[in-house]
């Protein structure tokens, strides 16, 4: 029997605005780089509340300061966090993000450390922690469909085990779920060089088509700007190449595996820009692996699938990460990352079928409760995405 039905159900949390979560994070969010300390100590200070330091926030202007506030936002806007604390530098955009947290529903509060200090601000905020950690504490789980669950994925550290096995095992479940209205997500733009026909081709319309290949060319003018003909100092990277991967062609097709044979590819996003209907969307993003995870977590996705090839070990603060990998090199010396093994699949132990439904039971595993090896490890990479300099 199929591992996902019309029927199926997971056990999440169900959010004021009904979406769902798989774990229920209270997050300290430091809207700039001058507020991580002060984040981190009410962390230290409470229990079960989590710090999420980043470097960035300050003298950003345009584009770029839009898409800080939206991942910001978006970060505590996600099903995964029952609550959020906000510590700026000034109150102006510190309530910038707290008032676009706040339209979930959710509790969410923000402390300017300006005319305060660190230790006032501390405290304050350490109290209203301890009482969203202890109102968070007693929230239960339900029952909720497999439609309402939103998985993304990216892969790194790929080598031809990923294109081969890891790759269209995510591909296959992709499938399944797409066929059952969950809301899915891929991106990495870079990676898809040289395959990009391929994606259009899978566009449900012309008007997603359009807006696809607007965005893979708007990458390409960047590269152009930067005067550099090929990618080839960063693309494919040291690690793709000690894989197999001598070509960024070669990357994307393996890359593109991910989307399966079925999914139609429905809507396009910018970056940590969030979906308005269910389906398969592709988000232009980076291929850098923490950086697309943490747009991901942005755009209010709750669980992740990475196939990895050589080894990778990124996580996420709010976003479990689930790993998945072929090679059985990997797999013997990286096994504490490993959460799906589907070497299998090379050494025809296994079919495509077995390995999507193995990846499945493990997402379902993972959205009741289990941690990913990411999580247990301590994996919390949260790194922002730049568009250009700071003024």
């Amino acid at each position: 029997m199929a591992i996902i039905q019309k029927d199926t159900t997971f056990l999440g949390y169900r959010r004021e605005n009904g979406r769902v979560g798989v774990r229920n994070h209270v997050i300290v969010l430091p809207l700039d780089d001058l507020s991580n300390a002060a984040a981190e100590a009410v962390a230290h200070n409470i229990k079960g509340a989590l710090a999420i330091p980043h470097p960035y926030g300050r003298l950003q202007f345009g584009a770029d300061l839009e898409l800080h506030f939206r991942t910001l936002i978006g970060t505590g806007c996600n099903p995964n966090v029952a609550a959020v604390v906000v510590i700026g530098i000034e109150d102006g955009w510190t309530k910038k993000v707290v008032d676009g947290i706040a339209a979930t529903g959710k509790p969410v509060c923000g402390f300017g450390i300006e005319g305060h200090g660190d230790h006032e601000t501390i405290m304050r905020a350490s109290r209203a922690a301890r009482e969203y950690v202890q109102w968070a504490s007693e929230k239960q789980r339900e029952r909720c469909a497999i439609d309402e669950l939103w998985v993304s994925t990216k892969c790194g550290e790929s080598d031809t085990t990923s294109g081969c096995g890891a790759n269209p095992a995510v591909g296959n479940a992709f499938d399944k779920l797409h066929a059952h209205g969950a809301t899915l997500c891929f991106g990495e733009t870079t990676e898809l060089t040289g395959g990009e026909q391929i994606v259009a081709a899978r566009c449900a319309n012309d008007a997603v088509r359009q807006k696809f290949m607007f965005m893979f060319d708007r990458y390409q003018q960047v590269i152009e700007r930067h005067k550099t003909s090929d990618l080839s100092e960063s693309q494919p990277t040291k690690g793709n190449i000690a894989g197999g991967l001598t070509t960024i062609e070669e990357k994307a097709l393996g890359n593109i595996q991910k989307i399966g044979k079925k999914c139609t590819v429905d809507g396009v996003l910018d970056k940590a820009e969030i979906p308005t209907h269910p389906g398969l969307w592709f988000m232009d993003s980076s291929s850098a692996a923490a950086e697309m995870v943490t747009l991901c977590a942005a755009s209010g996705y709750a669980v992740h699938f990475f196939p990895t090839g050589q080894g990778n070990v990124i996580g996420n603060p709010i976003l479990p990460v689930i790993k998945i990998c072929a090679n059985p090199r990997t797999v013997r010396l990286m096994s504490e990352h490993v959460d799906v093994d589907v070497t299998g699949l090379l050494q025809r132990e296994m079919t495509l079928d077995d390995a999507g439904d193995r990846l499945l039971e493990s997402m379902l595993r993972t959205a009741n409760g289990r941690l990913t090896a990411a999580e247990a490890l301590g994996h919390r990479e949260f790194v922002l995405t730049r568009l250009y300099e700071s003024a």
